[in-house]
């Protein structure tokens, strides 16, 4: 079953169409739709061909090939004949040097395609990218089978077939394969595009964080000045490469030679760095790419920050570096910070230079980025690249995400950020991430209102920062809220084992701050249980008898760093203790030092054990000397409880993600996809560019295709309509308003229920169109629906909204009239898995109510659970669906299911 195609808008779509993409040595080709003006770009590339290729593609050798045959293969009506190009500029003119053609058979949703690339450009993946790119504009056009064949010498090209992650049925006669590929996007060609992408993506990147030379655009010998700084900073820190300065106005920056353009130094360069005001960087971009420049760092400001004039800037200057091949960090960023020793690089404008260590920051923020330097030095915390983004109008977070993922210095990533990009993306590389290195992130904003106007109960709940939420809780990202969090979280990411459990023993040689500690840790989610005998007898041991072995543990104020050493080595032997914190407020008698001695010389013990131990070290805050080593790991230490428990709650909160099964997407079965799409196509005849509502009845239909249960109803215009439908129903029946434009039916008293005669059903019709009369909405009024009521049953809501930039979101929660009042909901971002489905249910406070509240009876949670899943499997299936509301849902007794007792589906044309 396949979608039905608008070809006027596919047309338009795939004629301009245009992409850039990362080929797997990290430079870049354009791949854009076939232009008539190719014509002589297509005759020069085949010039450029040998013998062998051009028999592999044409099945013949062919010496010559005139202008009329070239025409013919420029010309193209972007739908049954259709080709894609890959471009590169060389000696400042665009050069063709691969084609991908498709001509659409007459039957069988079908099109033939044939590749081709430039001799000196094979083997870099331009085939790979022009077959993806195909595939995708081919399901765009209602094309889903490729057919090929290919010489049986052609082994490159098979291989690449083979290798796509596309499903390859191939047959062998007379020497040539014929070959079927379906297109669709199955789990085996994301993993293969993934897979190329995250190659090409960190071969890109190397030319940023481990560069062989670097030109420095814009150094000045003008102190005070960015130029000046960030050319000294590369030189003052040992940089382990070539440094050219690039000034036309100077002959000599720091004792260092300048050359008047980057055209002009001497050697290669891998990196170049540019400070020079906005209106120039454009020419400057293009001389790097004339002189063979991989990675820019752009420092200038005055681009989309600045408004439509500075976007329009950034856009030109990204398409120049993306036609050179080249990629870009910035502009109006901050520079590149690497403090591996073999590279010791500090391309940034900041005095500070960090410890070296295992932290990886990536900040959208350039002006934060002095702050977190300086701050990431004061607390003694490493890092091993820092890298501001700026605009990220190329490298991004999820870049940097990947290449930092392989990187052997990293071992935490952190990010500040203030938008996503591509929150699908970041969702997926970030997921892939963190199974290996935890990602802890800032994100602002998470106080700014959606903008649209809700049409729905779920609209209404859904905000930027539901999205975000759920982005961050799916992809395993620990989310902080302050930067001071972000580095508590991560000293102990990084110097500490992941939590087994969330059982914390507290420590302290005061009472008062081990009570505090105690309340702070329940508030965070973290268990403070009562210590096992045997622990409680082995500390009664040494301690002295005021001391208290209750949890938290209160050895006084007398306390001895022996009796802190032996205690400690007490609660690492207790398998009920999953982390121990240590609290120590220096008194006069007892030396700080003595006491931080003690426990660094027990948290082996606790490494061993595989259990987190921090301290609350009131004299020390984040990763002092006396409390541990670079080889050994570092104890951290916070100044108040609060950030002790924020950090261990983030840490439980990763290893628990990491802990957690994955999930599949079950096949389910009684789904009759074909009628659901008829519904859908019907609703959406004559719509054109405008969102509808589906009728009532139609969206209770759509529900049974997949398996959803509605309760049984009907739609009336009439009063007297209403009272027969109720009659075939069966009393007793609820009367609601129908209504493309009131939502909140109850407010308007649109809802009349437990309605038990035909009189009683006139007159709530009656009544609902006098009170929308009375507020002068009487037009509003499409009629009633007659329903039977489902009178048990715990009430949830359960939605789908459309986000523009993070795709479908699923809801559940509460539901009935105190939906938005109360709030109690929940999103997940679409597909759902059987495991994210059981999330869901016991993520809401209302759960409780499902799984019985004081005697009555447990819900059918499994049927529940089915019922979001096959929610989600809807919104796959029937991506035109806007907003879809289910409220309330009322979910029966254990083993009698959920009914749907009020729909609404609204549905818009795909562009």
């Amino acid at each position: 079953m396949y979608r039905r195609v608008n070809v006027k808008q596919t047309l338009d779509s795939i004629q301009d169409y245009r992409t850039t993409v990362i080929l797997r040595d990290g430079s870049t080709v354009q791949i854009r739709s076939l232009q008539p003006d190719d014509e002589a770009k297509l005759h020069a590339l085949f010039y450029r061909l040998s013998p062998q290729t051009i028999y592999f593609r044409f099945r013949r050798y062919i010496e010559h090939m005139t202008r009329e045959e070239i025409r013919s293969f420029a010309n193209v009506d972007h739908y049954n004949d259709f080709a894609l190009v890959a471009t590169i500029v060389e000696e400042q003119e665009e050069r063709v040097v691969g084609v991908g053609r498709g001509h659409r058979l007459p039957v069988g949703n079908a099109a033939t395609v044939t590749l081709l690339v430039e001799d000196a450009h094979q083997g870099r993946g331009i085939g790979t990218h022009l077959l993806e790119q195909l595939a995708y504009l081919s399901m765009k056009m209602g094309i889903h089978r490729f057919e090929a064949e290919i010489l049986a010498d052609n082994e490159q090209v098979l291989k690449m077939l083979k290798s796509s992650g596309f499903h390859m049925e191939q047959e062998l006669e007379s020497g040539i394969y014929r070959i079927v590929m379906p297109i669709g996007e199955t789990a085996g060609v994301e993993e293969r595009s993934a897979e190329r992408e995250k190659i090409a993506t960190i071969a890109s990147l190397r030319a940023f964080l481990r560069p062989r030379s670097i030109a420095v655009i814009g150094a000045s010998n003008r102190q005070g000045t960015i130029g000046n700084k960030l050319f000294r900073n590369i030189l003052q820190q040992g940089f382990g490469g070539i440094v050219y300065p690039v000034n036309p106005r100077t002959d000599v920056v720091a004792s260092v030679r300048t050359s008047p353009s980057v055209l002009d130094v001497p050697g290669d360069v891998d990196m170049a760095v540019i400070i020079v005001p906005a209106p120039l960087v454009h020419d400057v971009v293009q001389q790097c790419g004339r002189k063979g420049v991989r990675a820019l760092v752009v420092i200038s400001a005055g681009f989309a920050e600045i408004g439509a004039e500075g976007k329009e800037r950034q856009d030109m200057v990204l398409d120049t570096a993306r036609s050179y091949g080249m990629r870009i960090v910035g502009p109006n960023c901050m520079g590149i910070i690497n403090t591996e020793p073999d590279v010791s690089l500090n391309a940034t404008f900041s005095s500070v230079f960090p410890p070296s260590g295992s932290l990886a920051f990536a900040s959208q923020s350039g002006a934060l980025g002095l702050a977190i330097l300086e701050y990431a030095r004061t607390l003694n915390i490493g890092l091993s690249a820092f890298i501001s983004i700026g605009n990220r109008a190329d490298v991004s977070s999820n870049d940097l995400l990947q290449y930092w993922e392989e990187d052997p210095a990293t071992k935490v990533i952190l990010l500040y950020l203030e938008s996503f990009g591509n929150p699908r993306k970041f969702g997926r590389v970030a997921r892939q991430v963190s199974q290996s290195k935890p990602i802890v992130a800032v994100k602002s904003g998470r106080t700014t209102a959606g903008s649209r106007a809700a049409a729905s109960h779920t609209g209404a709940l859904v905000t930027g920062e539901a999205a975000s939420e759920a982005l961050f809780k799916q992809a395993g990202v620990v989310r902080v809220n302050t930067l001071e969090e972000l580095f508590d979280v991560s000293n102990l990411l990084q110097n500490q084992p992941l939590p087994p459990g969330r059982r914390v023993a507290i420590l302290t040689n005061g009472g008062g701050p081990g009570i505090m500690t105690a309340d702070v840790c329940a508030a965070r989610g973290l268990e403070v249980p009562p210590l096992s005998d045997e622990t409680v007898a082995a500390m009664r041991e040494f301690l002295p008898e005021q001391a208290s072995t209750a949890n938290p543990v209160d050895m006084t104020a007398e306390a001895t760093a022996e009796q802190y050493r032996r205690s400690l080595e007490v609660l690492a032997a207790d398998d009920h203790v999953d982390i121990a914190i240590v609290i120590f407020i220096p008194p006069i008698v007892i030396q700080p030092e003595a006491v931080a001695g003690a426990i660094r010389e027990v948290a082996p013990l606790f490494r061993e054990r595989g259990k987190p131990l921090v301290a609350s070290f009131m004299s020390s805050k984040g990763a002092p000397a006396d409390l541990g080593s670079e080889r050994d790991g570092y104890v951290p230490s916070y100044t108040f409880p609060e950030s002790t428990a924020d950090a261990l709650a983030g840490a439980c909160e990763y290893s628990e993600w990491l802990r957690r099964p994955k999930g599949t997407i079950p096949e389910l079965p009684d789904i009759d996809r074909e009628a659901g799409r008829a519904l859908i196509d019907k609703a959406l005849e004559g719509a054109e560019e405008r969102p509808v509502w589906m009728d009532s009845l139609d969206a209770g239909t759509l529900l049974a295709c997949y398996g959803l249960r509605l309760a049984p109803a009907r739609t009336a215009a009439t009063a007297s309509e209403a009272s027969r439908a109720a009659s075939e129903i069966g009393f007793p029946v609820a009367v609601k308003l129908l209504s493309e434009s009131i939502t909140h039916k109850t407010d308007y008293g649109g809802v009349v229920l437990d309605l038990r005669s035909t009189r009683e059903v006139e007159e709530a019709f009656n009544g609902i169109r006098a009170n929308l009369a009375a507020l002068g909405l009487a037009a509003e009024m499409q009629g009633v629906s007659v329903q039977k009521m489902v009178a048990t049953g715990v009430e949830v809501i359960v939605g789908i909204t459309q986000d523009p930039s993070f795709g479908p979101l699923v809801l559940f929660g509460t539901g009935g009239i105190y939906t938005e009042l109360f709030k109690d909901v929940t999103f997940q971002i679409h597909p759902l898995t059987d495991i994210a489905a059981k999330d869901m249910v016991r993520s809401v406070k209302s759960c409780q109510l499902l799984e019985g509240w004081r005697g009555s009876k447990r819900s059918d949670i499994e049927a529940l659970e089915d019922l979001l899943l096959r929610i989600s499997a809807l919104v796959e299936d029937v991506p035109e669906i806007l907003e879809l509301d289910l409220n309330p849902v009322k979910v029966l007794e254990a083993g009698k299911g959920c009914m749907v007792v009020d729909v609404r589906i609204r549905l818009s044309r795909l562009s």
